[in-house]
């Protein structure tokens, strides 16, 4: 069958050009939103009187049959179908000649394309929500388990100050909170019908895109027929949103391939997360972790890649366009599998309390607490904060901890020092004593973790 647009040429295309033209090797991936859109299309095209009753009910019978070929494989696509819309037009038309042929009325394959990729946007957001939803579930699971459980603070990769477990893992909780939040946020701007605004200018013909979006379970349609069309904003949107979110992922593996090292030995990766060596029998490699963090790159390519197809197009439609889906699609399935990946990997993942314990009497994690507590007893902060680092100084020289030193001792580092002026140094009473909103105590602990199950029942 001749392309459906080739009335107005004279010459087939050379076969090099028609293979770098056509997407319909991953566009295919569109289908089932494809059909779905026609199938809305038709009907709204019935109900308007353009077309019959029973020539859109011959074509929703066939885009049926069309649709579960597709999904048995009974259907295979060649170079020249160009890409799913065509492809499946070309089908339809062959099996129902003339009534086939009434389908594509008032619309284009510019605002085709736009409501099949603003479907399956929609759809992946959903699935996205979901994987997050189990995300957050896991981290609110393995905090609850820790939230008591001591263990290093980081600012610099430098010992802090004492933090728990729970503390620790509810701040990646309030990082793909944001997440959620970012890709619900999109899903409202994605929800918007393009469809009916066929090349660039809308139609003389007497449709109604507000019942195709009522038809698609769109909230609203696009308001301009030129920005419909032209539009990407929504892909980027999501791009966007995976972007930061897999990044989010990337510095949970970076903690988990640090914190399973013989030098951390904090925690212990389940085997079915990790590999081995070809040479070296000993080894058991954090792999996963190891992916996770690599595959962000692709997921932050994607995005630049399109970011920099859209930045030099005029309006309105333009076949550069057709460069949003491989990298749109790469995002979709690299985003879902590391959520799931390390939803599963922290599940499984215990944290090995012996060894942190060994590292809490390291890099004087109680100096901050010290310093507040001449704080509480009149000294001023600068003035404090200077006496800890001189006793911090001493400590070092003679290799001892603030529980070492002796009256006398504090006195030669300040005047005003004594043992009474020393508050309780165990790494169990830093830690009771941070109270404040957001803080890492405990009691305040469990509170974050109760409002985080109250929150992520809200979205259920």
């Amino acid at each position: 069958m001749a392309n459906l647009w080739s009335g107005r040429f004279e010459k087939g295309m050379e076969s090099i050009v028609e293979e770098f033209n056509a997407s319909i090797f991953f566009d295919k991936r569109l289908y089932d939103c494809d059909i779905e859109g026609s199938i809305a299309h038709v009907t709204m095209l019935s109900e308007q009187g353009i077309v019959t009753f029973d020539e859109k009910e011959r074509i929703i019978q066939e885009l049926g049959n069309i649709k579960s070929q597709i999904e048995k494989g009974e259907i295979e696509f060649d170079v020249h179908d160009e890409d799913i819309h065509m492809a499946i037009e070309g089908i339809l038309i062959n099996r129902l000649g003339d009534t086939g042929k009434r389908l594509h009325t008032a619309r284009s394959r510019n605002d085709q394309v736009a409501v099949d990729t603003r479907l399956y946007v929609k759809k992946e957001i959903i699935e996205v929500l979901e994987n997050l939803k189990f995300m957050e579930s896991v981290l609110l699971e393995k905090a609850d388990k820790y939230f008591d459980k001591i263990m290093v603070g980081f600012t610099h990769m430098q010992h802090a100050q004492p933090v728990t477990i729970g503390f620790h893992l509810m701040a990646y909780f309030q990082m793909f909170k944001r997440d959620i939040e970012r890709f619900m946020d999109s899903y409202e701007r994605t929800d918007y019908n393009p469809l009916g605004s066929c090349a660039l200018a809308g139609t003389t013909i007497p449709i109604n895109r507000h019942r195709t979006s009522e038809l698609l379970g769109f909230k609203n349609v696009t308001e301009n027929a030129m920005d419909s069309v032209s539009d990407r904003d929504y892909i980027l949107e999501f791009m966007s949103a995976a972007s930061i979110c897999i990044m989010h992922i990337s510095r949970m593996a970076e903690e988990f391939v640090y914190w399973n090292s013989q030098e951390f030995s904090y925690i212990s990766i389940d085997d079915s997360f990790c590999t081995g060596s070809s040479i070296m029998p000993q080894k058991k490699n954090p792999d996963m972790a190891e992916l996770l963090r690599g595959k962000t790159g692709r997921v932050y390519g994607n995005l630049v890649q399109l970011l920099t197809v859209m930045k030099g197009t005029p309006l309105a439609y333009n076949k550069d366009f057709q460069e949003d889906k491989e990298g749109l699609f790469d995002t979709v399935d690299t985003l879902k599998k590391s959520l799931l990946i390390l939803a599963k990997m922290i599940e499984k993942t215990e944290f090995n309390m012996e060894n942190i314990h060994k590292h809490l009497n390291k890099g004087f994690l109680n100096a901050t607490d010290v310093a507040e507590y001449f704080v509480k007893n009149n000294i001023p902060f600068r003035e404090a904060h200077e006496m800890v680092g001189k006793m911090v100084k001493y400590c070092e020289n003679y290799s001892k901890d603030f529980s070492d030193l002796s009256d006398e001792e504090l006195k030669t580092i300040d005047e005003r020092l004594n043992l009474n002026l020393l508050p309780d140094l165990s790494m169990e009473g830093c830690v009771r004593g941070r109270v404040s909103y957001g803080g890492t105590a405990p009691i305040e602990v469990q509170r974050q973790i109760n409002e985080g199950i109250n929150w992520l029942n809200t979205l259920v």
